[in-house]
């Protein structure tokens, strides 16, 4: 019989929303007394209404490791100056729309050096979520045109036909990593390197086993947005990128799309579908979202 760990802990709501975020394409039904359950490969996890969240199958550490801390999974440890945020120059990236149902995913890489901080500090540049989207479009040309990057746009019609063979987690890890190999194209990469962790790091690379080049030495943390500048102006980037694309889905369509994936947007989706048709639906959004099961 498979041996089955298991790991309890008691989470933060930040916690439980990062966890959820990151595998909420493999929700299942909750049991009872539980607001939810995911089942990632090889792991159940269960956020129960009491506020704790059990991690329990074979990989249950690798992924409990990646929220909590865990005496037989530790997170792995690097060198003291590649975890510092104040070393430099840094490459970091960050995606944006993986949490909404409509409109594409948009993956950024920057690369920050020591004579970028002055911009992105005056700029207030940190994770795109703590700025509203007039900060955004203000601030996100200006960084574009200083420092390099790599932007990777996924709409939603190709987004819903990798998604036949790719969770979503596997769909990031792909993006990130093509985003960085992008940037080798032009530049030299820093030896830092950062991903606000999403995923366990060696699932990310089991995502990326077959990929034709594959960029090692990752440095992943939780909340690197407000860390790294690196990460938070490629956040920036993206969110940028993801706003540009939903107005022109709006020009195109000749309606407003709301975000995140809540009530307000079931409503938008409805609407679309009376004005258009279901069909239509796959080219604005993300289908395996619990959204397109309302409806």
């Amino acid at each position: 019989m498979e041996k089955q760990n298991i790991y309890t802990s008691l989470l933060s709501q930040d916690q439980e929303k990062k966890l959820y975020d990151a595998w909420h394409d493999t929700e299942v039904k909750a049991p009872p007394y539980a607001k939810w359950q995911l089942r990632p490969e090889n792991c159940v996890i269960t956020c129960y209404t009491s506020g704790k969240t059990v991690f329990q199958g074979r990989d249950a550490a690798v992924y409990a490791s990646a929220f909590i801390n865990t005496e037989a999974h530790p997170i792995p440890q690097k060198s003291s100056t590649q975890k510092k945020p104040g070393s430099f120059p840094q490459a970091g990236s960050d995606e944006v729309g993986t949490g909404d149902y409509f409109g594409p995913v948009c993956v950024c890489a920057t690369i920050v050096s020591p004579e970028d901080l002055s911009l992105l500090q005056e700029l207030g540049v940190r994770d795109s979520k703590q700025l509203n989207d007039d900060d955004i479009r203000r601030i996100a040309p200006k960084i574009m045109k200083q420092i390099p990057y790599s932007l990777l746009i996924l709409e939603p019609a190709k987004y819903n036909e990798v998604h036949k063979d790719n969770n979503m987690n596997a769909i990031k890890s792909k993006l990130h990593n093509q985003a960085y190999v992008n940037l080798t194209k032009k530049y030299q990469l820093p030896s830092l390197k950062v991903i606000d962790q999403f995923t366990p790091e060696n699932l990310y690379y089991r995502y990326l086993k077959g990929e034709k080049e594959i960029i090692r030495g990752i440095h992943f943390e939780t909340k690197a947005e407000d860390k790294y500048p690196a990460v938070g102006a490629g956040s920036v980037i993206a969110r940028y990128a993801f706003l540009t694309r939903m107005d022109d889905m709006e020009k195109k369509w000749k309606m407003s799309f709301q975000k995140g994936a809540g009530t307000k947007v079931d409503a938008c989706a409805k609407e679309f579908i009376r004005k258009y048709s279901f069909d239509e639906l796959s080219e604005i959004a993300k289908m395996h979202f619990k959204n397109t099961e309302r409806l």
